[in-house]
């Protein structure tokens, strides 16, 4: 078992035997991890036109690898320890005292560990935002729980009250539909990543962009992750390189030729160490920031497209979502899946998704192309709860706050940013939170747009411009408890 949010030792390499492939996965799949440079890529392959905005993404022509497993130990080896182990337990139990009365009397019986409850989940809609021209492409919640940036095939980002769901401000600049967001560690500034193939960065409190925007990618940038100190920023592009930025000074620091196909999804590690990256020519890789080597490359035996990486909360996991309607759990020291998720249909767009926990229980939320969201319980990839049409159409992205008791932001191609929180069933027929389980709260469809100019509006907080500067507080997690056995 692990936990979320405490450090823990690392995984060791198991041994695995290779199974029939079949309709529905199971945790018995792995691949065998590669230690290798960006020059052991695949031959480039042709791969199809890809548009914003989480647009469908092509189903690939090649067909599926395969890959050999290895193992820690004969068969032979792990017997004799067994028979080893056997003996010296049956030994020590033939050495008992004469005097002893019978031992099944002289100690008491060891109780049985409990068993495990399932998660039972009843998210419900608290507030329905509106505002957005076109289908939005991610929901980021801020790291201090405050604040929900949104951004949109629009050209615009939004930035919303997570408490009341009241609009802020929009920040507009780029020249082309906005497919993501990211925010600093210490909530005061976003970034964003254009069709216009540049990467912008925002004061959130006043709604004005930094001078300049970042350039150098030659496609649509995609994906965007801050360093955890934010003094770096990662980006993936349909040019199929990730960016390393400098923002102390606003320089390219490095340029990885990271995949074959167009990158769909990066992410930094908690300790800002290691960056992963995916890309729909079915690889996940894992960096070293310092030095821009490959450390690992995960291939699934399938071989699916992968839109979307994130790395789990205390840094042992990468959860990876990919065309063939899986989300799997990777353990990328040893190069296995630990566990699938199934139940939502993902074949043509990019979603995304996140961990969450409620009370002492750990699950994993996304969205569908039914529009419907589901919950998994990370231990038993159970489903807790599926919410029927919390979309009309694809549900693109889904966050969750940290700590316990998360609360749930989803954005669609409806052009909608919907927030859900958890209300326990016994309460459901009374308000709870301000939630009524009959209706939506919300922002009008014809609100106004608040646009700041210079020297207008207002600043709600003391700003803190050092997320650029790589010095921030540190601000104390809720712990999370473990939740992720191996099978």
């Amino acid at each position: 078992m692990s936990d979320f949010d405490s450090p823990v030792d690392t995984p060791q390499p198991t041994s695995h035997r290779r199974t029939k492939k079949r309709s529905r996965y199971d945790d018995s799949e792995v691949s065998t991890p590669r230690d290798s440079s960006p020059d052991e890529l695949a031959d480039p392959r042709d791969h199809q036109q890809y548009r914003s905005s989480r647009q469908s993404v092509g189903q690939r022509d090649s067909a599926p690898r395969r890959r050999a497993h290895s193992s820690d130990g004969s068969l032979d080896e792990l017997d004799d320890t067994y028979h080893e182990r056997h003996e010296r337990r049956r030994d020590h139990s033939n050495r008992s005292s004469p005097e002893t009365p019978d031992s099944s009397h002289s100690s008491p019986r060891a109780l049985s560990p409990p068993s495990y409850r399932s998660l039972k989940l009843n998210y419900r809609c608290k507030f329905k935002l509106k505002g957005h021209k076109k289908g939005v492409a991610q929901v980021r919640f801020s790291p201090d729980g405050r604040w929900i940036a949104s951004c949109s095939a629009d050209g615009t980002i939004k930035v919303w009250d997570a408490a009341n769901g009241k609009h802020m401000r929009t920040l507009e600049g780029h020249l082309a539909g906005v497919s993501t967001i990211a925010w600093s560690s210490d909530s005061n500034t976003i970034a964003s990543g254009s069709d216009d193939k540049t990467i912008r960065l925002w004061h959130r409190a006043t709604g004005k962009a930094y001078p300049a925007p970042l350039t150098g990618h030659h496609n649509y940038v995609y994906s965007l992750a801050f360093s955890p100190k934010g003094n770096m920023l990662v980006s993936g592009s349909y040019d199929e390189a990730v960016f390393l930025w400098d923002l102390r000074q606003r320089r390219l620091m490095r340029s990885l030729p990271a995949h074959s196909d167009p990158v769909g999804g990066v992410d930094f590690i908690k300790d800002g160490t290691l960056v992963c990256s995916c890309s729909t020519d079915g690889l996940i890789r894992v960096w070293d920031t310092a030095t821009g080597q490959c450390l690992r490359t995960l291939v699934h035996e399938d071989n699916p497209p992968v839109t979307t990486v994130r790395f789990s909360p205390n840094g042992r996991y990468i959860l990876a979502f990919t065309l063939d309607s899986c989300v799997r759990l990777w353990d990328y020291v040893s190069g296995t899946v630990k566990k699938t998720y199934q139940g939502h249909i993902n074949k043509k767009y990019s979603l995304g998704g996140a961990f969450g926990v409620h009370g002492s229980d750990g699950f994993i939320v996304a969205g569908s192309e039914d529009g419907d969201i589901l919950f998994w319980d990370v231990k038993t990839k159970e489903v807790a709860q599926r919410v029927s049409k919390a979309h009309e159409g694809v549900v693109c992205w889904v966050d969750t706050t940290s700590g316990s008791d998360a609360t749930i932001v989803s954005g669609g191609l409806d052009g909608t940013v919907k927030i859900w929180v958890n209300v326990p069933e016994d309460h459901e027929s009374n308000d709870i939170n301000g939630v009524r389980s009959e209706r939506e709260d919300g922002i009008d469809a014809d609100m106004v747009d608040v646009k700041i100019e210079e020297g207008d509006g207002y600043d709600d907080t003391p700003r803190d411009d050092r997320s650029l500067d790589g010095r921030i507080h540190d601000s104390p997690s809720s712990p999370v408890p473990d939740m992720m056995d191996e099978d």
